[in-house]
């Protein structure tokens, strides 16, 4: 909307880091009055934005405006001078610190050279009246509820006379009457003029509260929506780059997933109402032995927490959990292990591989933790094991004592899977398993999973790319907003269907709210 009397407007943005362009040419307004949310997958550059309207990276190019006049903050405390202020998804407080420090933490006011507490303790219930909060400032944060925390960040946001306020993901650890009173608050800040910019992945939320959608995509702006005219389906086409035209409503299953066929006697692994609250569920869902299931939906879906859940890193509080017919109560990962589950991570660099460690050690280390630390595996049962695998996976490797560092990242991976193959498990959990691999790499990770399919693994494949999951999956359990909205199988898997029941709207209860 060039020429319009925006409050903060952005004009060909970009920013570059070696070997990655997290920004080109973006464009786009924010208004006073009104909440816009900011939407996109991994990579699409929120959180660069994000940065660079709060003076933590300088931009290589563009200009950023605020009321009209041209603005070049330098820092986050010389953008909050400026009027735009930014509450994080990680609440940045100090636990031990009162409510009336934290908020005017680094902006006390002093009389005769000394912090004057009476003071700061009047500018912090000032800022929390903005909220229409009522709070013993001398409290401790520590004391408060996590809800009552992000209050309190966003109060310090406000206490600097912002213009602009720019919430990071501020619902990604609250409950649902805890995400109605933060929708509330904004609403409040929203009718006192305040620009908000609203960083989210649940698609309800989205259509709950903002009155216009920016959608960004591996760097660039796609484009900025009213709100009520975007439907649902069309926003995840945007924010995943794919166009279906007017394809026919997806066969969405029920998300049941454990009658008919699924309860027979194949079955490897089976779920009912698992959930562990606040994070996930409750899930639904059936491995039979060498079956392929994908797991799909956007970032923040809640594919990793089902995955991370199942394999007792994060444990369910609630539900069941049977594998070969055996009911499991799976509350760390040793416990998965024993019951024949394992797990490959999303992020192999940070939860995969031992990276000074050898190609033989990362490989090895599952079935030595199954041992024991007392039941060494003798040396040449792990040569043999690794120069196995070695060959049998073609993984690329000067020598099996090579640090797995040193290794490309799709032969890194196949150590990875190595290391629970060799294990011989009933079921496996893998995790974005081709992400940041070469194309060659893929297809043979692809090749791995089929293998085993065909030794009567049971897996559980999570993508996102949807392509791959319909090429590996014979049934697809879709997720939405940490929740499960339904299944897909048979022809019914297809990238169209998988973004259309991820878009499509559950139905809601007659008394339920339209706009929820």
């Amino acid at each position: 909307m060039p020429g319009s009397n925006a409050l903060l407007s952005v004009d060909g943005l970009s920013k570059s880091f070696p070997g990655v362009r997290a920004l080109h040419d973006v464009h786009f307004e924010a208004h006073a009055g009104e909440i816009q949310a900011l939407m996109g997958e991994n990579g699409a550059g929120k959180s660069t934005l994000i940065k660079l309207l709060t003076g933590v990276f300088p931009p290589d190019a563009g200009a950023i405006r605020l009321g009209g006049t041209t603005i070049q903050p330098t820092s986050p405390r010389r953008a909050e001078a400026l009027g735009i202020s930014a509450v994080h998804q990680e609440i940045s407080l100090i636990p031990h610190l009162s409510i009336a420090d934290n908020i005017m933490l680094g902006r006390q006011p002093r009389r005769f050279g000394l912090i004057d507490q009476r003071a700061v303790r009047a500018k912090a219930r000032q800022a929390l009246a903005r909220l229409a909060l009522d709070l013993d400032v001398t409290r401790s944060v520590a004391a408060l509820p996590t809800a009552l925390q992000q209050m309190v960040a966003i109060a310090r946001a406000l206490a600097v006379d912002a213009r602009v306020l720019i919430l990071d993901e501020p619902t990604s650890s609250l409950d649902e009457a805890e995400t109605l009173r933060l929708f509330d608050v904004m609403r409040k800040l929203k009718a006192q003029g305040l620009a908000i910019l609203f960083v989210t992945h649940f698609l309800d939320q989205v259509y709950a509260v903002s009155d216009r959608i920016t959608v960004l995509r591996n760097g660039c702006l796609v484009g900025q929506y009213a709100s009520s005219a975007l439907p649902r389906l069309e926003l995840v086409q945007a924010m995943l780059g794919v166009k279906l035209g007017a394809p026919d409503k997806p066969a969405l299953g029920s998300p049941a997933g454990l009658e008919g066929e699924a309860s027979a006697e194949d079955v490897v692994l089976a779920a009912r109402g698992l959930e562990r609250r606040g994070v996930i569920g409750p899930i639904n869902l059936a491995l039979r032995a060498g079956e392929v299931v994908g797991l799909a939906g956007l970032l923040g879906s809640g594919r990793s927490e089902t995955a991370r859940m199942l394999f007792g890193i994060e444990p369910a509080d609630r539900g069941e959990l049977t594998v070969d017919r055996r009911g499991l109560k799976v509350k760390t990962p040793q416990h998965a292990i024993r019951a024949g589950l394992a797990y490959c991570p999303e992020d192999r660099k940070v939860d995969g591989i031992v990276p000074n460690l050898s190609v033989r050690e990362n490989l090895i280390l599952a079935l030595q933790a199954s041992q024991g630390a007392l039941r060494v595996l003798p040396r040449d049962e792990q040569d043999r094991l690794v120069q196995h695998y070695i060959t049998a996976l073609s993984i690329k490797t000067p020598s099996p004592e090579t640090p797995i560092k040193l290794l490309s990242g799709g032969n890194q991976q196949k150590v990875l899977l190595a290391r629970w193959m060799v294990t011989q498990p009933r079921v496996m959990l893998l995790d974005e398993p081709t992400r940041g691999v070469d194309i060659g790499a893929k297809l043979e990770i692809e090749k791995l999973v089929k293998s085993l399919s065909e030794r009567g693994v049971a897996t559980l494949l999570i993508s996102s790319e949807l392509e791959e999951i319909a090429r590996n999956c014979t049934r697809v359990v879709v997720l939405r907003d940490r929740k499960q909205q339904g299944e897909l199988a048979g022809e019914s898997v297809t990238p169209a269907s998988i973004v259309q029941a991820i878009a499509q709207r559950q139905e809601a209860s007659p008394d339920a709210r339209e706009d929820l």
